[in-house]
């Protein structure tokens, strides 16, 4: 039987898939964790070693920070909601009402206002770098301002890594807040339970290293957000369909790194 013979018995299954190339995308997945890495480092001996950029700085803190205030506290406010309304349900079949200012308490300070805000944000971050500075890349920007003399990571990306990784922790604590107070007057307008008693119950559940522990989270999140970003968008290529590919990559990175690097952070701090 020829070769040819046999590749035609093959199953016609077998004929529909399409082929896995397994090694080139993990090959891929490997070389942008060495670009992101190297990007750090290359950012890192940046700030320590020429002056800083604090005007864009400042400018980034209000696109980042100020311009992602609304969409944080939306997101705070009924997710407080939410989880308040899923919670008393099964509270009040047992007639646990009192605990639910201790349940929300640290469900909002671990984990619901600094994961949840920094994934909505840091989706919202990305995409806005990934298409800002994937722009500048198409349209040769980025090899102007090397051409003039001047280094694009000093300019472009350390002054976004910072104002990530400060913008994030104040939105943060503004959503933990609004959680709070959005979950107190579910629990009061929907179940009865008194604002005060809410309030007591759970500045009694909340100790500090609770809320350490979830603010202290944030810092990471915005430094990881921003060099997905940051990356993505001095690597495009492919005029404006690339800008498109790289500003989906990002969004799909940075979520899927947050929560990965949520997972961790949360292990490790339990273990403190």
């Amino acid at each position: 039987m020829s070769a040819d013979d046999a590749d035609d018995e093959r199953p016609v299954f077998l004929g529909i898939l399409p082929r896995v190339e397994l090694f080139p995308r993990l090959r891929s997945f490997f070389e942008h964790i060495g670009q992101v890495t190297l990007l750090f480092t290359r950012a890192v001996r940046v700030l320590t070693s020429t002056r800083f950029e604090w005007h864009e700085y400042v400018y980034q803190i209000e696109q980042l920070g100020v311009r992602s205030l609304a969409i944080a506290c939306a997101t705070a406010t009924f997710v407080g909601m939410v989880m308040t309304l899923q919670f008393a349900y099964f509270a009040e079949k047992y007639g646990a009402q009192e605990a639910l200012g201790r349940i929300i308490g640290l469900s909002e300070a671990r984990e619901l206002a600094p994961a949840l805000t920094s994934l909505v944000v840091g989706c919202r971050i990305a995409a806005g770098m990934a298409a800002e500075l994937g722009s500048m890349a198409v349209t040769e920007q980025i090899d102007a301002i090397r051409a003039l003399g001047a280094d694009p990571i000093r300019k472009l990306v350390v002054p976004r890594i910072l104002a990530g990784m400060t913008a994030l922790p104040m939105l943060c604590a503004i959503a933990l807040v609004l959680g709070m107070f959005s979950s107190m007057m579910v629990a009061w307008a929907s179940f009865g339970v008194a604002t005060e008693t809410f309030r007591s119950a759970a500045l009694d559940a909340l100790r500090m290293g609770d809320l350490a522990s979830g603010i202290a989270k944030t810092p990471v999140f915005g430094l990881l957000i921003t060099l997905v970003g940051c990356h993505f968008g001095m690597t495009t290529h492919g005029g404006t369909e690339g800008v498109g590919r790289s500003t989906t990559s990002s969004v799909v990175v940075a979520a899927i790194t947050i929560l990965v690097s949520d997972a961790l952070l949360t292990q490790l701090f339990l273990s403190l």
